[in-house]
């Protein structure tokens, strides 16, 4: 079957995401800097995952670039998806709300990790429907960046329970590390693009 209506539908779903997270920032209600630096939490956390939610739309884009047509597994797959990432606005606004406290900023990182997990179950799934010599495969690689986050993610979620600070940064390293697209990929679609006119 075709792949438009999940990317459709997978976009739609990421754009709801970021909206209700910034719906949930509120303006102080005192025109001060100390208000403002008081907000400060909840802007920073709203920020940190704005930049996961747009690193996740930008790979699932590049992902679907590269896969030919999708079956009812991979659909079930990208669901599953969107299902934790639908949580990261619930886990962002506990977190900043609670100034990063241990218990938010620990299921901050279960979020994380489970869509970290999620993506890659549906990146398999797409793999084995089209074959180890995929574009996809291809383009995948060794997926370094895929098999360290999750090492990161428990790290962070441990540490959480000793110094949540250290867990946030190392959610930020993660987020750094998957800042910048995979150029192999693009450089990929781009030459079997042309060759393809």
């Amino acid at each position: 079957m075709g792949k438009g209506r999940l990317e459709a539908f997978s976009d739609g779903v990421m754009a709801v995401i970021i909206t209700i997270m910034v719906l949930e920032l509120h303006a102080p209600h005192e025109p001060s800097l100390a208000a403002l630096a008081e907000a400060a939490p909840a802007f920073l956390a709203y920020v940190l995952s704005f930049i996961f939610i747009g690193i996740y739309w930008n790979n699932h884009h590049h992902m679907f670039q590269a896969t030919d047509h999708v079956n009812g597994a991979i659909l079930w797959a990208n669901n599953f998806l969107l299902f934790w990432l639908s949580l990261v606005p619930f886990a962002t606004d506990w977190m900043g709300e609670n100034h990063f406290a241990t218990v938010p900023v620990a299921i901050y990182g279960v979020v994380l990790l489970m869509c970290g997990i999620a993506y890659y179950i549906v990146q398999t799934l797409i793999i084995r429907l089209q074959g180890p010599d995929s574009k996809l495969q291809r383009l995948v690689g060794g997926d370094w960046k895929g098999k360290l986050s999750p090492i990161l993610y428990l790290a962070a979620i441990g540490l959480a329970f000793i110094t949540p600070v250290l867990a946030e940064l190392i959610y930020a390293a993660v987020a750094l590390i998957w800042l910048i697209p995979d150029r192999r990929i693009e450089r990929q679609l781009a030459q079997e693009g042309s060759e393809a006119e």
